[in-house]
């Protein structure tokens, strides 16, 4: 950016030509104008790091067309050779202007001007993502929705695992007729309380956390006297007890005893197989060359992770590491890793295994009788000291922080302090790295969420120094990774779920219909401009109907005001009058759900009309509202098992980290109570209204 920009005109031009948005709307209806001084920081950002996207000969870096109409345009006449990704090759004399390219298959393609030196990346997408046929031909489902982490059983370390979560598959499909159990994101995270352990906050959004393994089930344990002997230790039957015992998941000492184990369970297959280069050897060496440079790099930041703190334990991350390893393209990285290979390897064999547990539970989901089976999320955010940004530097905007501005929840906005994702980067490298991130979060499973799925279209950007209320949002190229969203959905066979909470442009929401991407609708927000509740008629068919999610209430704690208490404690509401305002809102939001269910006979007429005789939710008002959002026209409906089971504590309180237990709540009812009442009832409730209303495919 010029130093100098006096005319406001000329400076609102380039901020637009940069995708800076000028003005937005907030969730209350009032209009917000950027700023002189965010659009100069944000130019200034943009400036520092958006790499050139100068065209390559006659092409830009990367197209992507539709495969209804590959077209492309060209300022000249030019012989193109255009190689498709199984080695065919293919030749086009074109002319200039538009020109059509022919049949072409889905998929990442290249094409080149004959002589020209460099090539484009052609990306051919479908017209729209995977549907699976019922669903496409208007059938509807319903699941349910659990934190793995906090599934309890007899067996776990401390925190649910792969084998909890297939006998949490069995309960879900034989006992409520689930069609889909969703989880949280399982990305790797560093397991240090209270700053890293949020799965929408990873270390890495490629790869997964260990914490889930279920160690007693690896062939290496089955084989090895010495872990069968040290699992007997008193001492370590006292801290797995304690483990399952404790109120809440402990994650680092989780983490340590798993890596106790795996670490010397690797030893014995490193020593046994993997030089012996056994059929399971191979399998390992296999999945390793598949995974390629991306698992190479997380595996060396996690060896260097563990070398560093070792060395000195007041070293967390890689902003403290010597200099000389901060840049993971370095020849000291490479060296590093040469050094340390056999600890490179152990962090691959660890992925290989979870990634071999957790295909495992999507064929069990299937084997179930599970039409969808596991619905994955992927978190928008990544830790901005974490393995994503050590490996890919140049894909995140330097000077900004991604945030979102004021709502009811977060009045001054909030800040989730990760740098917003270098889009010119992104668009010059063939969208890489996207594709990458949502065919990853396809794998094992049928159906994935897309946490915040406006980071497609726009993302709030708050520049350093600058409160989050005095953001403003950039524009991302939206026709492209939409686009590229459909084609790894198509090619996964995956359905797509978009989070569109918050204000939501028209443009977003049409373009996410014609795509075949489900909107992501809530009981607590579905209002119409005077503020009621809509009716049940009126949720869209194309979506997921759910009533919470884990940044807001549950069910019962709505009702029983905990999560204002919650935040009263924690000091996100501040002084006591503050606090009985927002009792006071609430005691209106639930007479006009008492309303709504009463105008619609999901109440009988003995019950109460008034809200204030209903101080806590009972069996009658917790059928109701299950009952109505089962009754929806959406495609999908979602129960998590927080508002199935009355629970009142929320797995996150927004704004909050030491000051509140987020991420680390246990379900109340362990795997062996499922069988038993009251869950036994409760799931008698949710099979009765999914049969009928007729949510089983």
């Amino acid at each position: 950016m010029p130093e100098v920009i006096s005319n406001t005109e000329e400076l609102d031009r380039l901020a637009e030509a940069r995708g800076i948005e000028l003005d937005y709307w907030d969730i209350f209806g009032k209009r917000h104008f950027a700023s002189e001084a965010v659009k100069r920081a944000i130019l200034e950002s943009l400036d520092g790091e958006a790499p050139s996207d100068a065209p390559a000969e006659l092409l830009p870096k990367t197209i992507v067309v539709s495969v209804d109409s590959p077209v492309i345009e060209l300022s000249a006449p030019a012989d193109l050779h255009i190689r498709l990704e199984n080695g065919e090759e293919r030749k086009v004399q074109a002319e200039a202007g538009r020109v059509a390219l022919g049949d072409l298959p889905l998929g990442y393609h290249t094409i080149k001007v004959r002589g020209a030196e460099s090539e484009s990346r052609l990306i051919v997408c479908p017209t729209g993502a995977y549907v699976p046929e019922k669903l496409a031909n208007g059938a509807r489902a319903a699941g349910i929705g659990v934190s793995l982490y906090g599934l309890r059983s007899n067996r776990n370390w401390g925190c649910g695992d792969f084998a909890d979560l297939k006998a949490f598959i069995d309960w879900a499909a034989h006992d409520l007729g689930a069609s889909f159990v969703a989880l949280n994101p399982l990305h790797a995270l560093a397991n240090r309380a209270p700053y890293n352990t949020s799965p929408y906050l990873p270390n890495c959004s490629y790869y997964r956390n260990h914490i889930y393994l279920d160690i007693e089930a690896l062939p290496e344990f089955q084989a090895s006297d010495w872990a069968k002997s040290e699992l007997a230790k008193p001492e370590v039957q006292t801290e797995i007890h304690d483990l399952r015992a404790s109120e809440y998941v402990d994650y680092e000492r989780v983490s340590a005893l798993k890596l106790h184990f795996l670490k010397t369970l690797f030893d014995e297959f490193y020593h046994r197989d993997y030089r012996a280069d056994t059929p399971r050897a191979q399998k390992l060496r296999g999945y390793v060359a598949r995974e390629g440079a991306m698992l190479e790099r997380f595996a060396i930041h996690s060896a260097l992770d563990e070398t560093m703190h070792c060395q000195d334990n007041n070293v967390w991350n890689c902003l403290s590491w010597p200099e000389q390893y901060r840049d993971s393209s370095s020849g000291d990285i490479q060296r590093f890793a040469e050094e340390h290979r056999r600890l490179v390897l152990f962090y691959q064999y660890v992925q290989w295994l979870i990634d071999a547990q957790l295909a495992e539970a999507q064929g069990h989901a299937h084997e179930a009788g599970m039409p969808i089976g596991l619905y994955h999320d992927l978190a928008l955010a990544t830790d901005r000291c974490g393995a994503d940004l050590w490996m890919f530097p140049d894909f995140y905007v330097r000077g900004c922080r991604v945030g979102a501005p004021p709502d009811d929840f977060s009045p001054q906005g909030q800040d989730w302090s990760f740098p917003p994702p270098n889009s010119a980067r992104h668009r010059s490298d063939g969208y890489r790295l996207f594709s990458e991130s949502i065919r990853k979060a396809c794998e094992h499973g049928g159906a994935l969420r897309i946490d915040h799925v406006m980071r497609l279209f726009h993302l709030y950007w708050i520049p350093e120094g600058m409160q989050a209320s005095e953001g403003t949002y950039v524009r991302e190229c939206h026709k492209d990774l939409v686009s590229i969203l459909a084609l790894e959905s198509v090619r996964n066979r995956v359905l797509i779920v978009g989070e569109d909470l918050g204000t939501v442009p028209d443009y977003v929401r049409d373009t996410l219909r014609k795509f075949g991407i489900l909107s992501y609708r809530l009981f607590y927000f579905e209002r119409d401009k005077q503020g009621q509740f809509r009716e049940p008629g009126e949720y869209p068919p194309q979506a997921l109907v759910s009533i919470s999610t884990h940044d807001l209430p549950t069910l019962a704690g709505f009702w029983q005001y905990r999560d204002i208490d919650a935040r009263r404690h924690a000091g996100v509401i501040r002084d006591e009058d503050s606090r009985r305002n927002a009792i006071e809102d609430r005691k209106r939001e639930k007479q006009k759900i008492l309303d709504l269910l009463h105008r619609f006979n999901f109440l009988p007429d003995w019950y109460p009309r008034n809200a204030a005789d209903l101080p806590e939710l009972d069996g009658e008002l917790h059928n109701a509202i299950v009952g109505f959002v089962m009754t929806t026209p959406s495609m999908l409906a979602l129960l998590n098992q927080e508002d199935l089971f009355k629970e009142t504590e929320q797995q996150n309180l927004p704004g909050t980290t030491a000051e509140y237990p987020n991420w680390r709540h246990k379900m109340r009812h362990s795997i062996e109570q499922l069988s038993d009442s009251p869950a036994r009832d409760y799931a008698a409730m949710f099979r009765g209204w999914a049969e009928r209303t007729g949510r089983r495919i």
